[in-house]
């Protein structure tokens, strides 16, 4: 009865689950009833319209803003994908190798870094260097950022691994590199895909950083946004958030099928 009773919902427990709900998702399901608002006032209701979707895609400024974060978010991804994955196989094969402690704390410095601070340092990098702010920087910034969270999620993947399936492969006659490849990379490449997931999605809502190290004619969209939000809201502003919570939504559902798909190999290797 006990065990009953505490698998049952109190009414206090579901009503902090639905304010909690209502106080993450209400304004987002706001936004997305008013994008298509068909008055111009965002304040005002209209009745229902797909006018500014269309206003939308005839704004050249905004799209050119969408497409530099699509770019910068696959290009930079991509990066810290490799990195992050070269770092977690250093820090979970390599545990007794000289400045560990060192090498896990410089890569794990972002995560705890304000970004206000990570911004400015590698602007002054940038500006040291001469180099042209633009593009490469915004991208050499965002893998910077989103290296470290690939690492934690591939070497948490890594650790959870027998080792003697990769120890098998190599009596077996593979060398190590080639036992990596075929036994351990299959089964850790969902925690790699959640991770490039991961980190396009941290790539594509930044905000602070990017406008550290962009340039002219390289603004992102969150900064585009930005900059027109402190002019008053238009409902275009509305139309583009609305895509991007779907987009974003779509890249979260990836990532979590991605997460139990590894969760599933991990327990089938797992040693009995």
């Amino acid at each position: 009865m006990a065990g009953e009773s505490s698998k049952r919902l109190s009414g206090f427990n579901v009503a902090s689950v639905a304010l909690g709900m209502t106080f993450l998702y209400l304004p987002i399901v706001i936004l997305v009833i008013y994008s298509f608002n068909a008055s111009r006032l965002v304040t005002v209701w209209g009745g229902w319209s797909l006018k500014w979707y269309r206003e939308l895609f005839n704004d050249q400024a905004m799209l050119s803003a969408t497409w530099m974060s699509l770019r910068v978010g696959v290009v930079a991804a991509t990066l810290a994908t490799v990195l992050g994955t070269l770092a977690a196989i250093a820090l979970s094969r390599g545990e007794s190798f000289r400045g560990r402690t060192l090498f896990s704390g410089m890569l794990y410095a972002p995560l705890v870094m304000p970004e206000v601070m990570t911004g400015l340092s590698l602007l002054l990098l940038f500006v040291a260097t001469n180099a042209e702010r633009g593009f490469w920087t915004v991208t050499i910034a965002h893998t910077t950022l989103t290296m470290c969270f690939v690492a934690v999620v591939v070497q948490s993947r890594l650790n959870g691994l027998d080792r003697s399936l990769e120890e098998a492969a190599m009596d077996l006659g593979c060398t190590p590199v080639r036992a990596f490849i075929a036994v351990t990379l299959p089964l850790i490449l969902p925690s790699i895909i959640a991770g490039w997931l991961l980190a396009f999605t941290l790539s594509l809502d930044d905000l602070v950083i990017a406008s550290f190290t962009t340039g002219p004619g390289s603004a992102t969209l969150p900064i585009r946004i930005y900059s027109e939000v402190r002019l008053g809201v238009k409902p275009e502003i509305n139309a583009i958030c609305t895509l991007v919570v779907g987009a974003v939504a779509l890249v979260i559902i990836a990532a979590s099928l991605a997460s139990k798909l590894s969760s599933k190999q991990g327990e089938s290797a797992a040693p009995l």
